[in-house]
């Protein structure tokens, strides 16, 4: 019996994985003080022990003013010593090292990062809730610079491959918007003005790759609400990643600020998210979580290969390399996946459930992840850190929580049948 594709080599760029798994850019929380500690080091080291074929450290900001969180990671040069422990570590495991680099525009505090937050067009940001300050040319040269250093710290920080964010509502993905990007400049406008910024920014980082990096950009599909990106118009955006030389792309949609589940699929387990925040830090939030969670956070049915029927548009468009992710859990939609033409599938809850699913999976004693989407480690890993609660003692979770993932999981179950 002829091995699955699934654990094949594959190329991406200059590097070549041993299989076609990669962990994807979900956010650990695990950089408090906005530096790599242990938890992170042990955790993608045993992702990488765990058979994958490259891990990503997630959502690893430009600069300061980038920073939406306090556990993430700061690309700057007192880190790199500490990152290259980290690639060295996945190195010796076998895997390739991948960090995705990005900007969160107007998702943030100025106490988290340090300035009034930025955005293409200033204005309130309800998310926040913050009031941002338009960019001008100057933050925007300043933006791309940052962009370009980050590529030379990454490579010498031993990572393989960078992975751009130009999705979800962050700075890329505002720019390209219609929904926050409201210039009347040379940035906004036309889908043509609106593609400049990024334009900008990954012509910097292919500058800076050379030819011995991959570059990767996680982009949108659509973001989810009339008033946003549609799915033509991404697919006039993935032709202009395209011609610019981008090495692969990550296929994604939805958009944090007002269409966040569509990114996740599922209930977010509002409980557990207000459980676990700080009152003296996030008193706001969790009020607006109890008064009207469900109408900012609605529930996005889920189930598995969610993203796959809008992906094969962008597979027919397109020439380029492309990675798929969104509900990869089951190996027979795993094989189904690569057989469709994408290069590789990213996966992130699979993971957190179990780090060693994908020696499991080639081995054959699974053919599915155990993880049942309650998205627990969604709800937790804002506040604390990205965990699963199956890997968890019962007592460590209140048993109003309990019945939430219950309740949650039993939805999962029901819409996956459909």
């Amino acid at each position: 019996m002829s091995e699955s594709k699934i654990f094949t080599p594959c190329q991406i760029g200059p590097i070549t994985l041993r299989n076609r798994t990669i962990r994807s850019a979900a956010f650990e929380n695990m950089a408090h003080g906005n530096r790599p500690t242990k938890e992170l080091f042990d955790y993608h080291t045993a992702v990488a022990r765990g058979g994958i074929g490259m891990t990503t450290v997630a959502y690893a900001s430009v600069c300061q003013s980038g920073l939406s969180f306090d556990g993430q990671l700061w690309l700057r040069e007192e880190i790199i010593p500490e990152l290259k422990k980290l690639t060295d570590a996945i190195h010796a495991e076998g895997a390739k090292a991948s960090i995705q680099i990005g900007h969160c525009g107007n998702m943030t505090h100025r106490a988290t990062c340090g300035c009034k937050p930025l955005s293409p067009s200033g204005r309130f940001n309800l998310y926040s809730p913050t009031f941002t300050r338009k960019m001008t040319i100057k933050d925007i040269d300043e933006i791309v610079d940052a962009f370009g250093h980050a590529v030379d710290l990454c490579r010498r920080a031993g990572f393989d491959c960078i992975e751009v964010h130009a999705g979800h509502g962050y700075l890329i993905s505002q720019f390209l918007s219609p929904y926050t990007n409201h210039r009347r400049d040379e940035y906004g406008g036309s889908l043509e003005n609106r593609m400049r910024f990024m334009r900008r920014v990954i012509t910097r980082v292919m500058e800076e790759a050379k030819d011995d990096m991959a570059i990767v950009v996680k982009t949108n599909m659509y973001d989810g609400f009339r008033s946003g990106m549609q799915v033509d118009e991404c697919i006039q955006v993935a032709k202009e990643l395209e011609k610019l030389g981008v090495h692969a792309l990550v296929l994604t949609a939805g958009f944090v600020s007002k269409a966040p589940m569509d990114v996740m699929r599922g209930a977010m387990p509002l409980k557990t998210m207000a459980y676990y925040m700080d009152m003296k830090k996030f008193w706001w939030l969790k009020l607006g979580l109890h008064i009207g969670g469900r109408i900012v956070i609605p529930t996005v049915p889920y189930k598995d290969a969610y993203f796959l029927e809008t992906a094969m548009r962008f597979r027919e468009a397109v020439q380029m390399p492309l990675i798929y992710v969104g509900g990869m859990v089951e190996k027979a939609d795993m094989e189904k996946v690569l057989d469709s033409g994408f290069v590789a599938f990213q996966m992130a809850r699979a993971l957190v459930q179990d780090t060693g699913f994908v020696n499991k999976l080639q081995s054959g004693e699974v053919t599915r992840s155990a993880c049942k989407h309650s998205n627990y480690c969604i709800g937790r890993m804002y506040t604390l850190d990205m965990r699963c609660h199956q890997c968890m003692q019962k007592d460590e979770i209140p048993v109003r929580l309990q019945r939430e993932l219950e309740k949650a999981e039993k939805a999962v179950e029901k819409s996956n049948k459909r």
